[in-house]
């Protein structure tokens, strides 16, 4: 599948956890409707994940929102993907809470 890079970040924070965007324009298909594949991720200073957006496909539930929301204490749930900007917003405003949480 061609793709274009889209969008990329990734910062370290001043506990040494860090996050990791990225964001790529594919082509529109029913797996990727809006033609935007995307795997935001937020992590501890040795790799544990804090949180993590994605709009990967998932094989053990089809039909599902493709859009999803993994969070160390609330698990997976399926996030609205209302474009690229709002969500990388809305990201990074989780982990400045979460890093806020944990400092």
């Amino acid at each position: 599948m061609p793709r274009t890079p889209r969008f990329q970040d990734d910062t370290e924070l001043s506990d040494g956890s860090r996050y990791e965007m990225v964001a790529w324009e594919v082509p529109t298909s029913t797996e990727y409707p809006e033609g935007i594949k995307y795997g935001f991720q937020y992590m501890t200073a040795d790799g544990t994940t804090l949180l993590r957006y994605d709009n990967y496909t998932d094989a053990e539930t089809p039909g599902k929102s493709r859009h999803h929301r993994h969070h160390y204490r609330e698990g997976v749930k399926d996030i609205e993907f209302t474009g690229l900007r709002d969500h990388i917003r809305r990201f990074k405003q989780e982990v400045d809470q979460i890093h806020d949480e944990r400092i």
